[in-house]
């Protein structure tokens, strides 16, 4: 330990230093001597490296201090997150010494062994972390500083290890970080990970932007000069570079376009960060810097993105435009102010607590505190987080001009949901930015919505494939249990209906699935499992049967408004679809709709078939309906 005590020394006074200008003596005092224990209780202990382990506290408070420009409580609790999970020294030793906030950092980032685990000891854990986030963020603050500090060191851990590490960086530091507008460092996270998790395509890319890089240097730097002249003429401030896209947003984009390396757009971008002048907005300033570059260089219809009057929930701000150069290829320029850059990098903390990040850890609070209290979250509590909160956001519009954020890949159902939960429930149809559209439909940021009720609409089975945001599906997830029922399962091919000559056969559940008599699967199981079959009596109700029938018929004029007329006015059912193809003037139309058994369906058919011109009506076969023999067994 001699020989490393100089570079602790060294290594801690750095910390020192940085915090001795934002201080006061007092506090730097503090800090010092959180640091003297932890150098204490860890004195004995070594990083798989070799390195004294004292190396990875002083790392973590380096990163709290230096990159995330932490308070004093946090950087001290930085100093000590492990001493009490690692070393003699208790919770209690660190309150006598620290007091009671210190106290509450170090014991949240300390992991807490149970004899039992409520899911699994990482998800106990981070369990652990989100719900303080509820009194106090700083500690998934300091997390995110260890696990920063954990990914620069992943090599010296064994394979298997930094897949596990890597992993839960990928989903949920990651992501953590980006919302909570530290862009740095979920950068970091996201490129650390994708180099442990897949290392060749992490070199592979990695190379192919170091070859573009030495392509592209004459000619973007000479856009950049171009820039450069142009603003100064016009007595502008800034500084101007080009930014390459690290390797995992760059495999994002490959997968997500389904482009190859070499016909990716907008690999790089090129940064504009101004000083603002005194009596000028950041917005006047930034919009001065488009006018004149769009003097000189074209502008790409369209190619606008404002987020400066509507920044991104994690509090991203700058103006975007794509400017044509001599070249002959769209550049994506950012135009952004000093402040704008730094508040990018230190998120929350730039903020302390207002703009959109303020928001949206109320948010989060409220809502975490409704995953954590409801009992059908005990197995998936980490999958609604990251699901509903950790995604890039979008930000849409009601008619009236409200903002609604949702996360990327929303529907109309989860903007209903958001805006008014009652409304949603009886959710039909919408209007996006004018056009008529399906509740599923997906949004885009900028979307104005409308959504159109009516009273015979309510929440389905399948609105739960279709929502995104934990708010909508619980609420889908509710009303579904609030619903009786039905007492038997149907057969998801022959799908019989009160009426019908049906066989039920009995689960180990205790549920009972109903087969139509000659249905291939009821005579298979029946040869097999005589024994589950059960008596049942499956009589009609208010409950609707999709069916779907056939109607051959000789072409003439106006049929098929006879078979709509018919359908809808004299036997009033509701359409689902039509199709109708004509060969040779004879009419094979298969319409579908809705009946409550058997014997209604059989008096719709007969009406039908009085119609002029029909020869026949039958329902739709099994086989037309992509029957899968046998399929069923695994439900047994």
């Amino acid at each position: 330990m001699e020989e490393y005590s100089k570079e602790i020394d060294k290594r801690a006074g750095h910390v020192f230093e940085v915090m001795k200008n934002r201080v006061s003596p007092e506090e730097l005092t503090k800090i010092k001597e959180a640091f003297e224990l932890a150098k204490v209780a860890h004195a004995p202990q070594k990083r798989k490296t070799g390195e004294p382990y004292i190396f990875h506290p002083i790392a973590v408070a380096t990163i709290a201090a230096e990159e995330l420009m932490l308070d004093v409580p946090t950087v001290m609790a930085a100093f000590l997150h492990d001493v009490v999970e690692d070393t003699p020294y208790t919770l209690q030793d660190i309150r006598e010494r620290f007091g009671d906030e210190v106290a509450f950092l170090v014991d949240v980032v300390t992991k807490k062994e149970k004899v039992k685990y409520d899911s699994s000891r990482q998800v106990d854990n981070f369990k652990q972390m989100l719900n303080s986030l509820q009194q106090d963020v700083r500690p998934l603050l300091i997390k995110l500083a260890d696990r920063l500090h954990n990914m620069r060191t992943l090599s010296s851990m064994p394979p298997h290890k930094q897949m596990k590490i890597a992993g839960e960086t990928d989903y949920f530091y990651a992501p953590l970080a980006n919302r909570l507008g530290f862009y740095n460092v979920k950068t970091e996270l996201e490129n650390l990970s994708f180099r442990f998790r897949t290392p060749h395509e992490y070199e592979e890319i990695s190379a192919l932007v170091a070859r573009d890089q030495r392509d592209q240097n004459e000619r973007l730097s000479k856009f950049c000069d171009q820039i450069r002249e142009t603003l100064e003429a016009a007595a502008i401030k800034a500084r101007i570079f080009i930014e390459y896209r690290r390797p995992y947003s760059i495999w994002r984009k490959m997968h997500k376009y389904g482009d190859d390396f070499n016909h990716l757009k907008y690999r790089h971008f090129t940064e504009i960060i101004f000083d603002t002048p005194e009596g000028m907005s950041e917005k006047e300033m930034a919009l001065k810097i488009y006018a004149v570059l769009t003097d000189r260089f074209k502008e790409k219809p369209g190619g606008i993105s404002n987020y400066i009057d509507s920044p991104k929930e994690n509090g991203y701000q700058s103006f975007h435009v794509k400017l044509l150069p001599a070249f002959g290829r769209w550049q994506e320029v950012h135009i952004s102010s000093e402040r704008m850059v730094r508040d990018s990098q230190l998120g929350c903390v730039a903020e302390q607590g207002e703009g959109n990040i303020g928001r949206w850890i109320e948010k989060f609070r409220s809502n975490l505190r409704e995953i954590s209290e409801d009992p059908a979250n005990k197995d998936s509590f980490i999958d609604n987080v990251v699901s509903s909160f950790y995604n890039d956001d979008i930000m849409t519009f009601t008619h009236s001009g409200r903002e609604v954020i949702l996360p990327q890949r929303a529907t109309v159902l989860d903007f209903a949901y958001e805006v008014d939960p009652a409304m949603a429930e009886k959710a039909q149809y919408a209007r996006i930015n004018g056009f008529l559209a399906s509740i599923k439909a997906p949004l885009r940021r900028g979307d104005v919505v409308e959504v159109f009720t009516s009273e015979g609409s309510r929440p389905q089975a399948d609105w739960l494939r279709h929502a995104v945001s934990y708010k909508a599906k619980t609420a889908i997830r509710h009303y579904l249990d609030s619903v009786p029922k039905p007492e038997y399962q149907r057969c998801p091919h022959c799908k019989p209906i009160p009426g019908e000559e049906v066989v039920g056969f009995k689960l180990d559940s205790g549920e009972i699935v109903l087969h139509k008599r000659d249905c291939p699967d009821s005579i298979s199981l029946a040869s097999r499992l005589g024994d589950r079959i059960v008596a049942v009596d499956f009589k009609a109700d208010k409950t609707l049967y999709p069916v779907t029938i056939v109607i051959h018929a000789v072409d003439r004029p106006h049929l098929f408004v006879d078979l709509v007329d018919n359908i809808s006015n004299h036997l009033n059912l509701s359409i689902d679809s039509v199709h109708t193809d004509t060969v040779d003037a004879i009419v094979t139309a298969k319409i579908s709709f809705s009946v409550h058994s058997y014997y209604e369906l059989q008096s719709i058919m007969k009406h039908i078939k009085s119609i002029k011109g029909v020869d026949d009506v039958n329902v739709m076969s099994s086989k037309e309906l992509s029957f899968r023999s046998g399929s069923l067994e695994s439900v047994i």
